[in-house]
């Protein structure tokens, strides 16, 4: 079974993902896969040479279609798999959104869907809810504030 683990920094060339946990209007906003009957958070791989910030304005806007949003670190976090040793490290960031456009449809989910509590069937059940507990621990702890999320940001 996986292990996530949650660091405050980490080496900026480890991390290979973006995750973003979203809100819009006081709803998670989450993310159905189009060959995938389980929900997720937005996120995906960050490309070569690409800053991990850069890595999630992009992906939120490809899953989700949000145009105007506030977007905020939260932490560095990673994978680890006990069975082969291997660690893979991501960025996890909170957004408020303020517009949802139309989803791309060139990507690969077929819609998002706005829950009060996360649904039950997870796409990643053994990650994610870890990583919306660690943003609910951040809101909580920062009281986030829209001045202290950075934004709006358009993706680029």
């Amino acid at each position: 079974m996986p292990e996530v683990r949650f660091y405050l920094e980490a080496d900026d060339r480890l991390l290979k993902f973006a995750v973003i946990v979203a809100r819009y209007q006081g709803q998670w906003v989450f993310c159905k896969h189009r060959k995938r009957n389980t929900y997720e958070c937005p996120g995906g791989h960050r490309e070569p040479g690409e800053p991990v910030d850069q890595a999630a304005a992009r992906e939120l806007y490809e899953e989700t279609g949000a145009k105007d949003y506030r977007l905020a670190p939260v932490c560095s976090y990673s994978v680890y798999q006990p069975e082969s040793g291997e660690e893979s490290y991501g960025m996890l960031y909170f957004a408020e959104i303020q517009t949802l456009g139309p989803l791309p449809a060139e990507f690969e989910m077929e819609r998002i869907e706005l829950f009060t509590e996360p649904p039950a069937n997870w796409t990643y059940p053994e990650i994610q809810p870890q990583l919306l507990d660690r943003v609910r621990l951040f809101l909580k702890s920062r009281a986030a504030s829209p001045a202290e999320l950075k934004g709006p940001q358009r993706p680029v």
